[in-house]
């Protein structure tokens, strides 16, 4: 085990910062003195309204709109925040998009959430990795998901990109754990955010964004409690500071992996029969 990475003046970054998670991790992050926060997103005028509910903390705060599917613009707003405020100790890569749908779903869908999913962490860490490298001290954070060590019903680009970040994640933390560098690896079951429940959403979030396909929907909120993501956002920075790499906010996730690893056929089976009956639901119940 590395060194656990206390917050208290480090200065971080965290993606998908104008709401959810993201917004509730930034938070954490000042309550357990953090020196600086650097709050990217997509969405400027959510990181505008974050920043003025946070007049009190403003000196400690700065936003940047950016396009995390971006190589470009991505180690642009990051070369800033290094430049203004000092290197990044801890980075939270936790912008994620969710598309519904199989097999069938449009290309756009598939390579939109493999950009954002997962490549937005690899350009991350290409800036991120030689630097922290050098120091031999530095924490990457990605967010993920349980549908990444297990799966979803109804959102095929939202798992198959989730698992792809959380192998990722793994890779990571193999190889640059001796040049100093710990990786973490988040991955919540529900939360209550705008993802999982549009009705949430502001005007400035774009709604397909959303997971809003019933049957992923009702996947997840069956499969347990649903979280607030201040909840996610404690557990995860304890993880951090305990230098975990798997963060699991619902720990039933643990008991199910264990499932999925015993007995794989079994565990297709149970899916399978709740994936009939949640279509089934579906279309007995077509939305109004």
């Amino acid at each position: 085990m590395l060194c656990s990475v206390d917050p208290t003046g480090r200065i971080c970054g965290v993606t998908g910062a104008a709401s959810g998670i993201g917004l509730a991790l930034v938070d954490e992050l000042i309550v357990n003195g953090a020196a600086h926060v650097a709050m990217m997103d997509f969405d400027k005028e959510g990181l505008r309204d974050a920043l003025d509910n946070r007049a009190h903390q403003r000196s400690k705060l700065s936003i940047h709109q950016v396009n995390v599917a971006s190589e470009s613009e991505f180690r642009a707003v990051l070369q800033k925040v290094e430049d203004q405020t000092g290197p990044i100790d801890i980075f939270f890569s936790n912008a994620g998009i969710s598309r519904s749908g199989g097999v069938e779903a449009k290309d756009e869908d598939w390579v939109n959430s493999w950009d954002v999913n997962v490549m937005a962490h690899i350009y991350a860490a290409r800036f991120l990795v030689p630097r922290m490298s050098h120091r031999k001290a530095g924490h990457l954070v990605q967010t993920a998901s349980a549908a990444g060590l297990l799966s979803v019903l109804g959102a095929a680009p939202y798992a198959v990109t989730k698992h792809a970040a959380v192998a990722l994640s793994e890779w990571m933390a193999i190889t640059y754990r001796p040049f100093g560098i710990s990786v973490s690896c988040i991955c919540p079951q529900g939360v209550r955010t705008p993802m999982l429940f549009p009705e949430l959403k502001n005007s400035a979030i774009d709604s397909s964004s959303t997971l809003a396909d019933t049957v992923a929907q009702s996947a997840v909120t069956s499969a347990g409690l649903v979280l607030e993501p201040e909840d996610v956002a404690r557990i995860a920075i304890q993880g951090v500071k305990e230098d975990k790499f798997l963060i699991l906010p619902h720990p039933e996730v643990a008991g199910y992996m264990v499932k999925k690893a015993t007995d794989t056929e079994v565990w297709l089976s149970q899916m399978a029969r709740i994936s009939e009956k949640l279509s089934k639901s579906k279309s007995e119940n077509p939305p109004q």
